[in-house]
């Protein structure tokens, strides 16, 4: 019983702190972005794959791909189509 109750619980703090991570690219999304202009390389954008990975790998794993993304997207890197 135990370890069911701390699967739940870690099961809901990795939903909410994912919820909150893609609410803050969601954020940069709508306010900040729109500031800057379109610059990504690569498609799906950054933002967007920054959310897909944290949907498909949960927020520890997802955030670190997404700023491994981040990282590569520069004019340097010919960029292009590359899903989560």
């Amino acid at each position: 019983m135990v370890v069911s109750s701390l699967k739940s619980l870690t099961r809901w703090l990795k939903s909410r702190c994912a919820a909150g991570l893609i609410a803050l690219v969601k954020f940069y999304q709508r306010g900040i972005s729109p500031l800057l202009g379109p610059s990504c390389r690569f498609q799906p954008t950054c933002s967007e794959y920054m959310i897909g990975a944290i949907g498909k790998y949960g927020p520890i794993r997802g955030t670190l791909k997404g700023i491994w993304r981040i990282l590569r997207c520069h004019p340097f890197n010919r960029g292009g189509a590359d899903p989560p």
